[in-house]
């Protein structure tokens, strides 16, 4: 049960920091500001290398990561086209960022209430890529 857990919820951690590399990937052709590059290209440096820790991981469980959610993967995808196409403002993508690392956070919570017997080292992966979201929103909050 211990490993099946540690399984998912590394799973999960790697769909959340796909989900977040692809976000920013998203929104960084729009953005103006230096600074706010600057933001952006720190976590998504930060989420690549909390995405090659979660895959050794996976690829020392012989386990597979896992893609994010297709449906989620598109309502992000539409939703930030959409109010780009409106208004490709730096605040629009502080915006978009905030809202996704909120969805991202609340998520991870809950998975690691699901898989709550999950081996600690995974537990603190999960920690780890919440804390990075957090640190984005404080640091974005300005561009709102």
């Amino acid at each position: 049960m211990e490993q099946e857990e540690t399984i998912r919820l590394l799973q999960e951690c790697d769909a959340g920091v796909q989900m977040g590399i692809t976000s920013i990937q998203e929104v960084l052709p729009y953005v103006k500001e230096g600074k706010f590059r600057q933001l952006l290209l720190a976590c998504r440096d930060k989420h690549e290398k909390l995405q090659e820790e979660i895959q050794r991981e996976l690829e020392a469980s012989r386990e597979e990561g896992k893609e994010p959610n297709l449906m989620a993967k598109g309502m992000s995808w539409m939703k930030t086209k959409g109010k780009l196409a409106m208004d490709e403002s730096d605040a629009t993508i502080a915006d978009l960022m905030t809202d996704g690392c909120n969805m991202g956070i609340k998520s991870l919570h809950r998975y690691l209430n699901q898989y709550a017997k999950a081996e600690e080292k995974v537990k603190d992966i999960a920690k780890r890529l919440i804390n990075i979201e957090e640190k984005l929103t404080v640091d974005i909050r300005s561009y709102l």
